[in-house]
């Protein structure tokens, strides 16, 4: 499940928490097929408009159970895209560490317009030892990878006819098709942990943040922390702040602790 805290857009203005379905497979062949998962996933989608969740979001990630059925969340999304009517889909989050921002800038343009302009971008930095050992980058680069990453995804959404010289990808008078639906780009969001400089990060560049409230440090901390920067870089309004909680909910109390 994921919360999702931001500007209302009511007349009464304020805060509302708005609550959406995350998937995250952790789950491999000898359980479950891809096609069982991906289809019993479709089929909960299918149910959002009608219960009023406000959106659907999934991961990537390689080659184990552990997220491993869901390498590229933009398929499941533009399948989800076709679905629903309302929700927001969201990328929860890709990888610039093991993408090239082309591909990548590409790629959620197409998802905008197929959903009609109801893309959110999450970003990550990856963490896993194994994925970056099967695709030959270093670990040590996934701070750098990821804000060359998110900078020249952002400059090839809002602009055209542009030139980025950087450290891991580089690319001259480029304008990526299609252009984004929503103006100048789909939001964009940065996967946090528990640092409060990831927090503050976010806040500057005036991002969402995702966060897992059970992993990381006091969420009341970080986020005044992610306010306040946000606000100290001159950026409007408190920003949206997305938590993913994970749970299982049954009608059997004591089955569902025995199951969870």
């Amino acid at each position: 499940m994921g919360w999702h805290n931001g500007p209302a857009g009511l007349a009464h203005g304020g805060q509302v928490m708005r609550v959406g379905i995350q998937f995250f497979p952790d789950i491999g062949p000898e359980v479950k097929s891809a096609r069982d998962y991906w289809r019993e996933a479709l089929r909960l989608v299918a149910l959002v408009d009608r219960y009023g969740y406000h959106h659907v979001r999934t991961v990537e990630h390689y080659f184990l159970p552990y997220g491993g059925y869901s390498p590229n969340p933009v398929v499941f999304l533009a399948a989800a895209a076709q679905v629903t009517r309302h929700a927001r889909l969201v990328t929860g989050a890709v990888l610039p560490a093991f993408n090239n921002p082309l591909k990548i800038a590409g790629e959620l343009a197409m998802l905008d317009a197929l959903c009609d302009g109801r893309l959110d971008c999450g970003f990550a930095r990856a963490f896993l030892p194994h994925e970056f050992r099967h695709f030959g980058v270093k670990l040590d680069e996934s701070r750098a990878r990821f804000d060359e990453g998110v900078a020249q995804v952002r400059l090839l959404l809002e602009e055209e006819n542009v030139t980025s010289e950087g450290q891991f990808h580089s690319f001259r008078n480029v304008t990526s098709l299609p252009r984004p639906t929503q103006t100048p780009r789909p939001p964009f969001y940065v996967a946090a942990l528990g640092t409060r400089e990831s927090f503050e990060r976010a806040g500057a560049n005036g991002y969402g943040i995702m966060a897992i409230p059970m992993a990381g440090g006091p969420m009341k901390t970080l986020i005044d922390a992610y306010r306040d920067a946000r606000a100290a870089a001159g950026h409007e309004g408190p920003g949206t702040v997305m938590l993913a909680f994970h749970m299982l909910c049954h009608e059997d109390q004591r089955a569902a602790e025995q199951l969870a």
